[in-house]
């Protein structure tokens, strides 16, 4: 069966080849209106791209938006960013491709977005799976893992039906496998490790500015 192309006939955008097509939609996700209560850090005293890595519910998103508000970048989220390319949610891409045509479209995308300058990208939460993954994020900027412990991590995506790999009778089992596999790449592939345990992401915020701006 060609690439692609799911039992049923169904096909997503880019090909039997696997391969992402053009859209004119824009990938970046601003934090519409959000402010912070720090003072924009000037470019020269850090990196020009800031990737945050982490597992599902560590909370990238919301950190990455505030991050990049604070530091005058670009915030680019690159699930978002891959369903706007192909056009579909990512739970209908697992649904036709299945985890390695998800993760084949993820490589290629992530390997597009570490080339741009002046973002925070949040990366999806098994990109760090792939070991050319893991390469194009150190080459190409200063890499943050947002930890977190499993039971809050359970608590804030169990019931997320945007979570494929979720869908279990046993999330908090399925989310201990997860990070047994993916922690040590998660730590692996840091600069910088930041616990988000129970804190607003206001505060994270704050302690990555002054652990990235240390001397």
């Amino acid at each position: 069966m060609p690439r692609g192309v799911s039992p049923r006939g169904r096909r997503i955008p880019g090909g039997a080849d696997g391969r992402l097509t053009e859209n004119t939609g824009k990938a970046e996700h601003p934090d519409n209106g959000a402010k912070t209560d720090h003072t924009k850090v000037a470019a020269m005293d850090v990196p020009s791209n800031i990737f945050l890595i982490g597992p599902m519910g560590a909370g990238k998103s919301t950190i990455g938006r505030r991050l990049a508000a604070a530091l005058d970048k670009t915030f680019v989220d690159a699930d978002h960013a891959l369903e706007e390319r192909t056009g579909v949610d990512i739970p209908l891409i697992f649904e036709i491709e299945g985890e390695a045509g998800f993760r084949k479209r993820e490589s290629e995308l992530l390997a597009e977005l570490v080339l741009r300058e002046g973002i925070v990208l949040a990366t999806g939460g098994g990109a760090v799976l792939s070991a050319r993954n893991r390469a194009h994020l150190a080459g190409h900027g200063f890499v943050i893992y947002l930890d977190a412990p499993i039971d809050l991590l359970v608590a804030r995506v169990a019931r997320d039906r945007h979570r494929p790999l979720m869908q279990t009778a046993n999330p908090k089992a399925t989310m201990r496998e997860l990070m047994r596999i993916r922690d040590p790449l998660y730590r692996e592939s840091a600069d910088l490790v930041v616990n988000s345990t129970h804190r607003s992401s206001r505060f994270v915020v704050r302690e990555i500015l002054k652990r990235i701006e240390a001397p």
